[in-house]
Parts: C-alpha cells; sequence; structure tokens
C-alpha cells in the first residue's frame, strides 16, 4: 500500500510516499516559499537528491510540481498518480471533534474549514492541500490525521481552564494540545521497547516550537501546549508560559494592540527575544564563548523543562520514562545533560558519556546512569511514518 503523506503548511508543503505496512520510505521532499520569486523544491530518493530553483504561484502549483517529480522517469517513484492508494493529511487543529485519523468527506472537510479560527495559520492550508490533492489524486483515499487528536484523552482536571463556564462552551476555550503525532510515535516506542503496556512515561518534544507530555498506560493525560501552541516550555521565537497581566501592561501600558502583543510573544520572543537568535546552535556557540545572555537562556529552557518533569512525575506519580526528541532532544547533547541534572531525589541519573554518545541512527538510545530509577531515552520522531500508520489502520489494513 502507497501513502503519500502531505504536510501543506501555509507557505511550504512537505511530502514523503511511504510504503506500508513495511514502512519503507520511496521518497521525500518539500515545497518553499509559495507565491514568492524565490521558491524550490528539494526532493530526495535514496542516496539521491537534488533542488530546483522556481517561482512555484501557489498550493495547487506546488503539488502539480511534486506530482510530476514522483512520476519523472529518472526519479520518480511512480509510473502514475493511480499509484497512490492513500493520501494522508497533517491537520494541525481537530477541536473536540476527531479525536483519531478520519477518512475525509465533504462534512469532515468543511469542520476543518470552520475549525480554522482556532489554528488560523494552519488549518486553511491544510483545508487547500486537502482539496488539490482530491483533484490530483482522485483514485485516492484522504485521511486527516490531527495533531491534537492524541491529546483528547487528556481529563476534564486538565483540560478545563478556570474561567466562566459559558465562554469555555459557547467558544471552544480548553486545553487542546499539539504535537500530538510526535508524542504519540515516540511514547509508543518507549512502550514498546520497555516492554510495559502499563507504564509511566513523559515525552519531550524540542524544537523550534516545544511541549511536553505526560503519557499513562499509553494515553495523554498532561500536555504543556494548551488552546494554542504558544504557552509551556521556551521556544525558538515563542515565550511559552507568562503572566496573563503582561498582556495587559503591554496594552495598557505600552500602547501596543492584541495583534501588536500576539507578535511579540509568538514572533519576538523565546529564544530570539532572548538572545537575538532563534536557532540553539548559535546560541550554544556564543554561550561558550562567554555570551551572558546565551548563557541564560539555555539555564532558562532547563529549568522550564525540569520545572515541568517534576510536575508530570507527581501527575504521573512516578515516572518509568523520560523521552527526548525532535531537533534539539535528538541533537542537543547540552540541552538533555543540564535538564536532567540536579534531579536525582526523582530517581533521574544520567550518565554524561552515555549522552554524548548517543546514535540517532538508532531507533531508541539509554543515557541514564547505573543508580537512575529512571530510563533517559532518545527517540527520534517520524511524524510522517506515524501519519502513515494511522492512515494504513484507519482503511482496514493494519
Amino acid at each position: 500500500m502507497k501513502i503519500l503523506i502531505i504536510n501543506s503548511g501555509s507557505s511550504s508543503i512537505k511530502f514523503q510516499v511511504i510504503v506500508m505496512p513495511q514502512g519503507r520510505s520511496l521518497c521525500k521532499g518539500i515545497v518553499e516559499r509559495l507565491g514568492q520569486e524565490n521558491g524550490h523544491v528539494r526532493y530526495e530518493k535514496g542516496t539521491e537528491s537534488l533542488k530546483r530553483a522556481m517561482r512555484i504561484k501557489d498550493h495547487k502549483s506546488g503539488l502539480g510540481e511534486i506530482m510530476e517529480l514522483l512520476k519523472d522517469p529518472s526519479h520518480g517513484v511512480l509510473e502514475g498518480d493511480g499509484e497512490i492508494d492513500c493520501v494522508g493529511h497533517r491537520v494541525v487543529h481537530g477541536g473536540d471533534a476527531f479525536s483519531g485519523a478520519t477518512e475525509i468527506s465533504d462534512a469532515v472537510l468543511e469542520k476543518i474549514k470552520a475549525l480554522s479560527f482556532l489554528a488560523p495559520l494552519h488549518n486553511p492550508a491544510n483545508a487547500i492541500g486537502i482539496e488539490v490533492a482530491q483533484t490530483l489524486f482522485p483514485k485516492a483515499k484522504q485521511v486527516a490525521v490531527f495533531d491534537t487528536a492524541f491529546h483528547q484523552s487528556i481529563p476534564p482536571e486538565a483540560h478545563v481552564y478556570a474561567i466562566p463556564k459559558k465562554l469555555t462552551q459557547d467558544h471552544g476555550i480548553r486545553v487542546y494540545g499539539f504535537h500530538g503525532t510526535s508524542h504519540k510515535y515516540v511514547s509508543e516506542k518507549a512502550i514498546a521497547y520497555l516492554g510495559k503496556p502499563e507504564s509511566k512515561i513523559i515525552t519531550v518534544h524540542l524544537g523550534n516550537g516545544s511541549s511536553i507530555t505526560a503519557v499513562k498506560d499509553g494515553k495523554s493525560i498532561e500536555h504543556s501546549l494548551g488552546f494554542g501552541p504558544s504557552n509551556g516550555l521556551i521556544m525558538g521565537t515563542r515565550s511559552g508560559d507568562i503572566d496573563q497581566s503582561v498582556v495587559f501592561f503591554l496594552m495598557d501600558s505600552c500602547g501596543m494592540d492584541s495583534q501588536e502583543v500576539n507578535t511579540v510573544l509568538q514572533k519576538e520572543s523565546g529564544l530570539l527575544g532572548l538572545t537575538g537568535h532563534s536557532d540553539l546552535r548559535e546560541i550554544q556557540r556564543l554561550a561558550e564563548e562567554g555570551d551572558k545572555d546565551c548563557l541564560l537562556a539555555l539555564e532558562m529552557i532547563s529549568h522550564r523543562i525540569k520545572k515541568y518533569i517534576g510536575a508530570y512525575i507527581a501527575i504521573l506519580n512516578g515516572v518509568d520514562a523520560i523521552v527526548f526528541t525532535a531537533g534539539i532532544g535528538e541533537n542537543s547533547v547540552l540541552i538533555r545533560q543540564m535538564s536532567c541534572t540536579g534531579m536525582e531525589a526523582m530517581g533521574i541519573v544520567m550518565e554524561s558519556e552515555r549522552n554524548a554518545s548517543i546514535n540517532t541512527e538508532n531507533e531508541v538510545s539509554e543515557f541514564q546512569g547505573k543508580d537512575s530509577r529512571v530510563r533517559l531515552l532518545v527517540i527520534p520522531t517520524n511524524e510522517e511514518l506515524e501519519i502513515a500508520r494511522q492512515c494504513h489502520q484507519l482503511l482496514g489494513k493494519g
């Protein structure tokens, strides 16, 4: 079964063709800077890679370029669009309407569009990707996999906000959570690795966007992101947790309107606001040279992670394993070290040499010390494979 995975963003389209149930990737790539003069397509097939610079007008044109590459006699993996059995779409927000992968009907598509008020930068682009794919792949099943679905198991005491009930009911204000596909994938990998279905796991997804989840017996029960993807951990350009009084101060005393405050907290804060850089690699390099702002930023990141780990150990009443994943979680030896140091009272003991020698080519790596009661794991995330798995299972071939 050949599944085309599409992650349609506001100005880019990521794609991958995966053969299920083997989970074998035939090719992958990205179309970037849609509508801009400096657009380009990157494509990888095995050890072969290519990049084409071109102006790509819109999502329809971008998906058309992807289709041409997939059928290219020299570089492609398909002879025709009929070889694609299913198109799996990453959809950011499913509200409380979707708790799992869903075959896309007209009604489902309309609901995805209707939920755009909860994810105005993402759901409209996701919907466009679906509509174009329906035209390009008329014989294929179209399936939506929602970032929010994994977190639908979070109980009311954790997902309800303490604001007037009428507001939460009339406007759908609650904790929805994000990065669910990643958290689901790595938590299931950890459960299988531990051989312990009834387990207590904390998954730490660290990238330009970051979040942390408490997973009990395979289900999300607490999560750091909420109504939107901006609270919780410190991120590349997002502040993470902040006292709401700061929002009113910025509006009342600094003369900002709501849009300006939103821009500050989502696009100008986090690592960028602290250091002038959003790339952790640059921040680590400058910290090594003694830059005080960068040193403070690293301390703040790890402090916030430790704070959430402690809270989630309390919620879970213990923890079997802590999983680090995504770009920073998989590759930053320093952030893992700082986040797991000084946690001995909670049974967390890290071994520096094991941490420094992590190989991200491995499906699972451990870096806890011999006296640790908690397993410390690095598990590379694979959201595209997780989407393919959910599509495969939904269509009755899992």
